[in-house]
């Protein structure tokens, strides 16, 4: 059984920042690839990035592509979502996932992960 809880997540003013945590217990990060998603008020989940179980695959939706940094801290097994310049068009809940399978890449689609958090609301004042 694995459990992953968010958090973070806050009102923010556009062109601002925020950290996003997403912490496992029950089961090693180490072991699986990671995605974040986001869902808005009225629209589907929506891939937001997602990182490898290595950690040397990473890639993102195009729409936070230079703004949205991925990163892993194995040691504690926790993932981060930096987001940088934000925009109001990012508020939304978050939610972290994570596919135990053997992928050699982290999938972009929610039916590919297994577990998932609680969520983590963003907003994003303009």
């Amino acid at each position: 059984q694995v459990q992953l809880v968010e958090s973070g997540g806050g009102l923010v003013q556009a062109g601002g920042s925020l950290r996003l945590s997403c912490a496992a217990s029950g089961r090693t990060f180490g072991n699986c690839n990671v995605g974040w998603f986001r869902q808005a008020p009225g629209k589907e989940r929506e891939f937001v990035g997602a990182i490898s179980w290595s950690g040397g695959w990473i890639w993102y939706a195009d729409s936070v592509k230079g703004r949205f940094t991925i990163s892993r801290d194995f040691a504690k097994n926790t993932m981060y979502l930096q987001m940088s310049s934000l925009k109001p068009e990012d508020t939304a809940v978050y939610y972290c996932a994570a596919d135990f399978r053997p992928r050699a890449t982290p999938g972009g689609k929610a039916s590919e992960y297994d577990y998932w958090g609680q969520g983590t609301q963003v907003t994003v004042s303009s």
